[in-house]
Parts: C-alpha cells; structure tokens; sequence
C-alpha cells in the first residue's frame, strides 16, 4: 500500500485565511438601565398586588375572628349560671372531671423523686385561711361524719403510722417544686377514725373556714394523700399551713388545704373554694 499525495491548496502555497466574525453589537448603556427599571417596576409592582390582596384576606379573617369571638362571649354571657359560671363551660369542666376521675385510679402514682431533688427553699402559694393571730397551741383536728364527733391533737396524729415521699407540688398558676412531705396518710386515719356510714366524699376547712376543699373518696383514700406535719425534714411553718395540711400530689396545689380544722365525711358534695370561682373541683392532673 502506498500513501496519496495531499493535494496543495485551491490558492496556491498559502492556507486560506479564515472568514471574519460576525460583529457584535455592544448594548446601549442607557437601554439596559432602561430595561432593569422596567423590571424592577414590574416586580414592586407584583409585590404591592400581592400585599394588598394578603391584607385583604388578613382583615377579613380577623374580622371572622373577632365575629366570632362576640359571638361566643355574648353566648356564653347570656346563659344560665351553674355553681357560679355560664352552664356550657360548667358543662366542660364536668367532662374534664370525669375523664379525670376515669383516668386516677389508686393504683396511678404521681411520680417521686430522689432527695436531691428537692426544691430549696419550697415555694410558698397562697393564704386563704391561714389567720395570722391564730394560736398553734389552740389547734385541735376535728373529725365528723363517725359515730361520735372527735378531736385530736398534732401528738395523736403522728402516733399514726410516719410516712414520707418526694413528689412534685403543682401550682394551678403553672409552676411546681419537688417536695418532701412528711405525715401520715388520710387513709390511715379513715381506719383508726372510720365514718358511720359508708361515705362518698370528704371535706375539709381551716379552722375560721376562709379556706376550704371537697375531695372524692377514692382521692382521699389515694395512697399518696398525706396529712402532713413536716416539709423538708423541717415542722410546718405558718406560711406553710402549720401545724397540719393536705399533700395530694396527684392534685393541683388548690387542693392541698393548709392549717386543717376540720375533716367530715359526707355522702353531699362538699363545696370548694376555687370550685365556687369557676375552677375545676376534681383538679386533678
């Protein structure tokens, strides 16, 4: 096989030269400021439709919004009182209890907690019914609803079987502390002092009756429900409920009477202060 000769060039020894690019038209300065002016005017103008028509919307539904809030409010102010609130929310607050009340059973604990823990120094909530000229020496349990009414002094009390647990105190405002309580339990003392009758409910009162709390039996037998005398390692202090209060902790602190004067066992519901305000009377949570 032999190669074939290349050919020269159409014009000659020399290559043929290239053909020229095309020229290219450079754009006018002031035409492309022209141009991004337009756009940005197209765009501010997008934005400002779609602000006007988000307000719109916002307007309307607020206006919904404030519609039907009226609405509720003159409802809910136009209807029949029950236990001193307008029968719907009442209506509510019977369901919350019920499913509440469904949900606690004795056998559900608050959960307790290791000493260190503890919240130093504990948290003091509320007075109601705590007289500051009341006498400590002058305070005596009285206890109704058994076959012959009783009293009982702080050293009879802690005669009863100590107990002690680390739970956590729940304030209804929305904070809570860990808490030592020392005590006996309120089931302790239905056995030694045990009513007439077979009963449904008990109540409680400080001893002027400024405060004062119903509980279920089925609460009040809660093995958790203390009579308690110490916080902390430490006797009561007034602030505190001395000598004697309730430690419920599968409750808001609402419940956990301070300075207990009396205790009665009843088959009638007992009144309760914050219940008779609006609140929940189970209080449980």
């Amino acid at each position: 096989m032999t190669d074939e000769p290349v050919p020269p060039p159409a014009n000659g020894d020399q290559p043929q030269e290239p053909p020229p690019l095309p020229a290219v038209e450079v754009p006018d300065e002031a035409a492309l400021e022209a141009e991004r002016r337009r756009l940005e005017e197209e765009s501010d103008t997008a934005v400002d439709r779609r602000v006007r028509s988000l307000s719109r919307r916002g307007f309307l539904a607020a206006a919904v919004a404030a519609g039907a809030g009226y609405g509720a409010w003159k409802f809910l102010n136009t209807r029949q009182q029950l236990a001193g609130v307008p029968w719907p929310l009442r209506r509510v607050l019977e369901l919350n209890e019920s499913v509440a009340e469904a949900y606690s059973r004795n056998a559900r604990l608050s959960p307790t907690f290791q000493p260190s823990r503890i919240t130093r120094p504990a948290r003091v909530n509320g007075g109601l019914g705590l007289n500051p000229s009341f006498d400590p020496a002058t305070w005596r349990l009285r206890i109704e609803g058994t076959p012959k009414p009783l009293t009982l002094t702080l050293d009879e009390i802690k005669a009863l079987p100590r107990r002690e647990q680390v739970t956590e105190f729940k304030c209804i405002e929305g904070w809570s502390m860990i808490v030592k309580w020392t005590g006996t339990r309120l089931a302790d003392v239905m056995a030694k002092f045990p009513p007439a009758e077979r009963m449904q409910y008990v109540a409680m009162e400080t001893p002027d009756r400024g405060y004062y709390v119903g509980l279920d039996m089925q609460s009040a037998m809660h093995p958790q429900t203390l009579l308690a005398y110490a916080i902390n390692d430490q006797p009561l202090s007034m602030s505190h409920g001395a000598p004697l209060r309730l430690a419920i902790p599968v409750k808001y602190g609402i419940k956990n009477i301070k300075r207990i004067g009396l205790i009665r066992y009843t088959n009638v519901r007992p009144a309760d202060f914050w219940a008779e305000q609006g609140y929940d009377w189970y209080a449980g949570h």
